[in-house]
């Protein structure tokens, strides 16, 4: 659990952090292939949220005392198969009630990498995947908002920012 600065306040298991709605930290990896499109993955059915929604490469948070870095390379290579070097782009609170009675208060750190390899997902956490131009992802965000999960929707523009002003 952390406060709205990102300082640690305590530890709690994930489940009971989500039932509560604490504040906690968070990653989300978003990774691009060299033609600039988005690695998109659809989470597994059998998800405790979120199942069967499209969202960023990967996502998940760090166990108590781990760097948030090496935590989210660690995440990627277990849910999709594959290691590449990641950069931090910002990060962003935000808050998300589920209909089964979890919420997500998250401090989500966002990184960011390139990759054209294979990728091997783990069929526990990716029903699919997916690359995807940033203009393609904009207009399904716009027309099917159901098939994302939240904290993408909320992640997504701020990511097109930091895109804009990178290459500027």
């Amino acid at each position: 659990m952390v406060d709205e600065h990102d300082v640690q306040t305590g530890t709690m298991g994930k489940m009971e952090v989500h039932k509560r709605a604490l504040l906690h930290r968070a990653f989300s990896v978003f990774v691009f292939n060299d033609k600039g499109e988005m690695l998109l993955h659809k989470r597994a059915d059998k998800k405790y949220h979120s199942a069967g929604l499209w969202t960023n490469a990967c996502c998940s948070h760090p166990k108590p005392g781990e760097d948030t870095l090496v935590a989210a390379a660690i995440r990627l290579q277990e849910e999709m198969g594959f290691n590449t070097e990641l950069n931090k782009a910002f990060d962003f609170i935000y808050k998300a009630p589920f209909d089964n009675g979890l919420t997500e208060y998250e401090f989500d750190h966002v990184f960011i990498g390139k990759y054209d390899g294979n990728i091997s997902p783990n069929t526990e956490e990716v029903s699919d995947y997916c690359f995807k131009s940033v203009e393609e992802i904009k207009d399904s965000l716009q027309t099917h908002p159901q098939k994302y999960t939240e904290w993408f929707k909320i992640a997504f523009p701020k990511m097109e920012l930091y895109l804009e002003t990178a290459s500027n």
